[in-house]
């Protein structure tokens, strides 16, 4: 007897309908699993067969053959499980014969365990996304998944602790009601942090870059020897950032689902995400990979912050894989088994010392590296890694008196409003670009409307492009971080302490890396 039941597969951040094909016949007894799929899956058989006879139900002995289709995509994971065993209860006439029909109706998803446990599976929200959009409406999928499927509107969605209650429920024998819809902006609540700028000492000039960079999604680079605050400052910085939207949220958490880290009791991302790996972290680590093409750090920071401390200790291969994400906002991890695009808009914080020692330049410490070793140092980083970052502080140790001080510095919370007020006026500018909603994101096109300047202004950019050596892609940066500062000032043009203040956080490459 043959019986469809319908699954659903995940490739990169979008879902795909998988048809469970069922076929059992007369036969030497055996489970057959057809159509391109991993060995996780293949390993189900096992699993589905105990789920069965644990949960009180027969499995024939006969011959079964499951195809899932499309059979030219490859598939793996667990969460096939449960459409299986639905399908061979089905066509075994376990579930009642008059609720066959309605299989068709629902999208089934979960991994079994050998008691039969319905388990958690990852990637549920872009699948309910995705089956959305195709005209699925209703689910069955594991109770510790329900939070995470609350949050997409216009669904019903009935989570199940065990195979034994979704035959029951296809059956009539028991009711489970769809899970309560969940609104975002309802959901969220402020966050409480233990890091915020008014604890910050000092760093005035830091802090002022960092408020740019987070009204206009630039990135940057500061320099300073250590215990200067250089990771207190990178913490503090997603402090000062715009909340995420219903519509970036759900961007991020379908990255984070398909990694398995999101969390289930919260089943969505509310804050910004920040990612600092250590600088040991390999190629694949940031990038992402493996077998199936997962996501990695720099995916997993999209509409967030990726912090790099110690940028130079970074293997210089793993450092010029940035150059694609920081340009474009997507990262392409291509593996035998697939190749997916990735979306990695983030904004890049980095820090470093200036030299081995840390002391080069310093006002109170003296460097004892050789100018060799500095270059060497600093040769780590290549050119067109610097110019695909918008700016370049020093941050110099914090003074005595600086520490002592007992009064707070500004807060975060104070920070965040100018900020907020800025990307109000960008997301007015663009309201009608597709995919942009900050400055650092401008095309050529939207800069020659929006980043006009004055002859002097242009006088001033001319000779910042001769005497620091400046490629076209820092002349660029510059006129957005000088839109930006124009912005914070709720000014319409782009002045001329706008362009020389922008053009302060790129001086650094002159004094650096022309050593």
């Amino acid at each position: 007897m043959l019986t469809i039941v319908n699954g659903f597969g995940i490739k990169g951040i979008d879902g795909y309908a998988v048809k469970v094909e069922i076929d059992i016949n007369a036969g030497l007894p055996k489970l057959d699993i057809v159509g391109m799929v991993s060995t996780s899956i293949k390993e189900s058989k096992e699993r589905i067969r105990s789920a069965i006879k644990n949960s009180g139900m027969q499995f024939p002995i006969k011959s079964i053959t499951v195809n899932l289709a499309p059979a030219d995509i490859k598939k793996e994971g667990a969460m096939y499980d449960l459409p299986i065993a639905i399908a061979i209860l089905g066509a075994t006439q376990q579930v009642c014969v008059d609720r066959l029909q309605d299989l068709k109706q629902y999208v089934f998803l979960g991994e079994l365990s050998l008691s039969g446990e319905v388990k958690k599976i990852n990637g549920v929200l872009p699948m309910l996304i995705s089956a959305k959009e195709l005209g699925y409406s209703k689910f069955i999928l594991p109770k510790d998944n329900a939070m995470e499927a609350s949050f997409i509107e216009g669904i019903e969605v009935y989570p199940v602790k065990s195979l034994k209650e979704v035959v029951d429920f296809l059956d009539h024998k028991i009711h489970i009601p769809p899970i309560e819809a969940h609104s975002f902006e309802s959901m969220r609540t402020k966050q409480h942090t233990d890091v915020d700028f008014k604890y910050v000492k000092g760093q005035s000039r830091a802090k002022r870059a960092l408020e740019i960079a987070a009204a206009g999604g630039h990135n940057v680079l500061m320099i300073g020897p250590p215990g200067s605050g250089k990771t207190m400052l990178a913490r503090c910085f997603p402090t000062i950032l715009p909340d995420l939207t219903f519509k970036e949220a759900l961007e991020v958490t379908k990255i984070h689902s398909i990694a398995g880290i999101l969390d289930p009791t919260k089943g969505i991302v509310f804050t910004r995400p920040f990612r600092a790996p250590h600088h040991t972290a390999t190629l694949v680590a940031l990038t992402g990979g493996g077998k199936y093409a997962k996501p990695g750090e720099i995916s997993l920071a999209h509409n967030g912050v990726l912090f790099l401390d110690e940028l130079p200790e970074y293997n210089r291969s793993t450092l010029e894989c940035m150059r694609q994400p920081l340009e474009d906002g997507v990262i392409t991890v291509a593996r035998n088994e697939a190749t997916i695009e990735y979306p990695a808009n983030f904004t890049l914080i980095a820090s470093m010392n200036p030299c081995p020692c840390g002391n080069y330049g310093s006002r109170d410490k003296e460097c004892r590296c050789t100018p060799q070793a500095i270059h060497r140092y600093l040769s780590k980083l290549s050119g067109p890694l610097m110019d695909r970052i918008d700016m370049h502080i020093e941050v110099d140790s914090v003074t005595y008196q600086d520490l002592t001080n007992d009064v707070l510095e500004e807060s975060s919370d104070q920070i965040k409003h100018r900020v907020n007020q800025a990307r109000a006026i960008q997301l007015e500018r663009y309201k009608n670009a597709d995919g942009i909603y900050a400055n650092s994101k401008m095309t050529q096109t939207m800069m020659k409307k929006y980043c006009k300047i004055s002859e002097d202004s242009m006088q001033l950019l001319d000779m910042a492009f001769t005497k620091l050596n400046l490629s076209a892609r820092a002349y660029n940066r510059i006129l957005k971080v000088a839109r930006t500062i124009a912005d914070l000032e709720g000014s319409q043009d782009i002045m001329e302490e706008h362009i020389m203040e922008a053009i302060s956080y790129r001086n650094l490459d002159h004094k650096y890396w022309d050593n």
